[in-house]
This record gives structure tokens, C-alpha cells and sequence, in this order.
């Protein structure tokens, strides 16, 4: 059972313009204050209302009484600042903690960022699977993610994808109102097309964020070629069958025109042979996408890694498939930040 949500000052962090409007007319100031604290929040990422220079000095005070700048705290960082990957351990105002993780690639610095603390789907291959769900994360818990690593990193972040502890759209409200946050021009100013939600196949949402025309990009976990073989993995199969999972799919690029990315965790001696290969391709069809094959990160379960043999076999295979087929190589496997191993215990 989701756990209540306790916080003791509300975040300004998560708020968008209209809420600060609100705030500041009730307090009885100038309308233009709420566009400059959303600018110093959001555009110039100031780590305490104090900072704020431009600000009445008791709208600020008022403020700092009634609210927290930034709901989150770094912990706990792992893995060297010189390397390409480090996780961080945040903790909430309630004593909650999520896991986000920092990945340098060239110009590309992409952070992997949390939807839920824990998880409810209970995926047999995914660490966070095991600490069952906790609560939702507020706007303000998502968005501050990006906000301290942003500071914590050395150059821009260019791609937010989220892929942390949880499953984004069972937490679909926040997670949207907190890429638009990402998106918005006046302030953080991310590109839609560098936001990318990934889902295990909540159906219904997946319809939804196809009706609402959602810019962002949309990551599906397929990993398996059958429904059978999907329910052995992930238990959430069974609500949405892979034949609903592929019908959204397509009604997904109906509406919008946008390709899918299928991910497909390849397990070891569970769907990683020549059969299930050409099983995807015919299971996928013409379906535009782009399938992404990421090798197991293993977390101390029955499922291993297949051999780096049977990964170049696995896409030898899917050669001639209609559509892109790339490899994600996880990165921070070896500090346990690669795909399916964040967990707080």
C-alpha cells in the first residue's frame, strides 16, 4: 500500500507559474515577482531563497516561513567524480530515499531520473521491484533531481529519461507536469525530444499520453516475444497482454506520428535465443520504432547475463529486422546504477 505523504513545508521547487502567481498575490506584491523567483528557481537554479537578489526582502522571509526551496538533499554520492557514471542518494523531507544517476557520453549528459520511491510492478529482473511501492514523488521531487545534479555536474545536462525507481505512469500527472517544468522556455528550457518516459505498458496511460499528443519521447518495456514468455518477467502482463500492449502502441503512432522505442532486457537462457529474435521482428512487424537491446545487469537473482557471444548472436539476428535496432550498454554497472539495479534499503 502507498504510504501518505508527510511533508512539513511545501517545495517551491515543482510549482509552476501560475501557483507562484497565486502566492505572490496573496501576499500583496507586484505579479512580475512570481516570473522573476520562477526564472531564479527554474532558468538560474538558486540553491536558497536568500539568493534571490532582485526579490523584496519580505517576500523573501515570507518565503523561507512557508516553504522549502529544494524538497530534496544529496546523501550519499558513488563512483568518482572523473568517471563517466555516479549515483546519488537523495533523501525527501519525510526521510524517504530515491536513487538518480549522473552518465557523461562526450557531449551527451544524460540523467537517469526516479517517478515513484520503490516500485509496485514487481518486475522478477529489476531491483527496485523488490522494495514493493513506497508513495509517488511530488512535481517538486522529480524536478529537483535535475535541478541539484544539474549543479553537481560539470557541463549541461542535455537528456532526462525517466528510467529510475518507479514506474512513471502510475504516477502519470506528476511525471507530465514535471517534464512540462523540464520543457518550459522561461525556465529550465529542456527540448521535448530530450525527455524521454519509459513505461513497463501501463495501457490506459499509454492511450492517454497518445490522446494528449505528448511531445516527449515514450520508451515501452517489452522484453519478451510472447505473452508467455513477458509473464514469466513481468507480473504486470498479465493486467495488459502484450496483444493490448502492442494495440496501444499503434494507436500511440495513430495519433501522434512519433516512433515507440521497444526496450528488451536481454536474460540468459530466457529470451535471448535465435528463436525469440525472429519471434521480436514478427511480433513487432511494421510497428515504426526503434528497439533497444539492453544485456541484463545482474542484481543477484536467478536471471544472468548472457555470454558477450550470445548478445552479438542475439543481434546478428535481428539484422534484416524492418526497423532500428541499437544496444545500450548500461553504464555504472559496476557501482550498481546500470538499468534495474537502483534500490534503497
Amino acid at each position: 500500500m502507498q504510504k501518505s505523504l508527510n511533508i512539513w513545508k511545501k517545495s517551491l521547487i515543482g510549482m509552476d507559474l501560475n501557483k507562484i502567481q497565486s502566492i505572490v498575490k496573496d501576499f500583496g506584491v507586484e505579479k512580475f515577482r512570481a516570473n522573476q523567483i520562477f526564472k531564479w528557481m527554474y532558468a538560474r537554479n538558486v540553491q536558497s531563497i536568500d539568493k534571490m537578489q532582485n526579490i523584496p526582502k519580505h517576500l523573501r522571509e515570507h518565503l523561507e516561513e512557508k516553504s522549502v526551496l529544494n524538497p530534496l538533499r544529496i546523501i550519499k554520492v558513488t563512483g568518482e567524480e572523473s568517471s563517466s557514471t555516479q549515483k546519488y542518494l537523495l533523501e525527501c523531507q519525510d526521510g524517504e530515499k530515491i536513487e538518480s544517476v549522473l552518465m557523461r557520453e562526450q557531449k551527451r549528459i544524460t540523467i537517469c531520473i526516479s517517478s515513484q520511491v520503490g516500485c509496485a510492478l514487481g518486475c522478477k529482473f529489476c531491483a527496485t521491484g523488490t522494495m514493493g511501492i513506497i508513495r509517488n514523488l511530488t512535481v517538486g521531487e522529480i524536478v529537483a533531481q535535475y535541478l541539484l545534479l544539474l549543479k553537481e555536474s560539470e557541463k549541461p545536462i542535455t537528456n532526462v529519461v525517466y528510467m529510475g525507481m518507479g514506474e512513471p505512469f502510475l504516477n502519470y500527472d506528476n511525471v507530465i507536469k514535471s517534464a512540462d517544468l523540464l520543457n518550459n522556455s522561461d525556465g529550465i528550457n529542456l527540448g521535448a525530444r530530450h525527455i524521454t518516459i519509459s513505461t513497463a505498458g501501463i495501457v490506459p496511460q499509454i492511450q492517454q499520453f497518445a490522446e494528449e499528443k505528448q511531445r516527449y519521447k515514450l520508451a515501452i518495456s517489452l522484453n519478451g516475444s510472447t505473452q508467455e514468455q513477458r509473464l514469466k518477467t513481468m507480473p504486470i502482463a498479465k493486467k495488459y497482454p502484450i496483444d493490448k500492449l502492442l494495440e496501444s502502441v499503434k494507436y500511440y503512432n495513430d495519433e501522434t506520428r512519433n516512433l515507440v522505442t521497444f526496450e528488451y532486457v536481454l536474460l540468459a537462457d530466457t529470451n535471448d535465443s535465435e528463436l525469440d529474435a525472429k519471434s521480436l521482428i514478427n511480433l513487432i512487424g511494421d510497428i515504426p520504432c526503434k528497439l533497444n537491446i539492453i544485456p541484463y545487469n545482474e542484481i543477484g537473482g536467478k536471471f544472468k547475463r548472457p555470454s558477450d557471444e550470445k548478445i552479438r548472436d542475439f543481434l546478428g539476428n535481428l539484422l534484416n529486422a524492418p526497423f532500428t535496432v541499437t544496444t545500450r550498454w548500461s553504464k555504472g554497472a559496476d557501482i550498481n546504477a546500470g538499468c534495474g539495479q537502483l534500490v534503497v534499503t
